[in-house]
């Protein structure tokens, strides 16, 4: 079942509210049905304006959230994109339709194993997922014109920034494991990373805006939050 035209336009209008006002973004976000990245018992509510369980103790974003991290990330059609934290698959699609690469990252194996599952064939264009620490990122396909994090960090991991390309942007929630935080951006300004290492701050090498303030569940592992295995 595909979403019908009213309700991808309902998506789009709340992307709208929120003052998403790329017109890639939200042509992007009228395109992906999102009730395909649901499960089944909350098909109905895949397009209220908020976020809906999938599984894991994770859920899937508030699709004016993923529309807003999409405009953060500064898409253009060539871009290779990663995003830490797969999820649902839903935000890899709307990034796939903005992008001309995207891999995916997940650490839980069987919710990559359901993203996967619910990602192929709607032809967009294909979508990497793989399975890992996220905080490590993905060096095999390094470096990266824009990273988008969906799980909210006590600072921007390293190998994050260390994977960006010169003038790539680095999307993520930061702030404390439940409280306050905000969606930043960092861009990488130069060839040369002179991030000091850690989880310290992110250096003049690279570029930190302070976008709006957000509540994402927290980013498990290296370089993020402590949690299970």
């Amino acid at each position: 079942m595909r979403g019908s035209t009213r309700q991808l336009s309902d998506l789009v209008d709340q992307a709208r509210r929120y003052g998403v006002r790329d017109e890639a973004v939200l042509e992007a976000i009228g395109r992906v049905p999102r009730q395909q990245f649901v499960p089944r018992r909350f098909a109905l509510a895949a397009y209220d304006d908020g976020p809906l369980p999938i599984g894991e103790g994770q859920t899937i974003s508030q699709p004016a959230m993923v529309a807003m991290m999409a405009e953060a990330a500064r898409l253009s059609p060539h871009d290779c994109v990663l995003e830490v934290g797969a999820g649902s698959g839903y935000g890899a699609l709307v990034l796939r339709a903005l992008a001309g690469r995207v891999v995916t990252i997940e650490r839980r194996p069987a919710l990559a194993e359901k993203a996967q599952a619910a990602l192929e064939g709607h032809g967009l264009g294909d979508v990497t997922v793989v399975v890992g620490d996220g905080t490590l990122g993905w060096p095999e396909e390094a470096p990266y014109d824009a990273i988008v994090v969906t799980a909210a960090g006590p600072a921007p991991p390293t190998p994050l920034l260390e994977q960006l390309a010169p003038g790539g942007r680095l999307v993520i929630p930061i702030g404390p494991r439940y409280g306050h935080q905000h969606l930043m951006r960092y861009t990488r300004r130069g060839q040369q990373d002179t991030h000091s290492g850690g989880n310290g701050s992110p250096g003049e090498e690279y570029r930190e805006e302070r976008l709006t303030p957000v509540r994402f569940v927290p980013l498990i592992g290296t370089h993020g939050f402590p949690g299970r295995k």
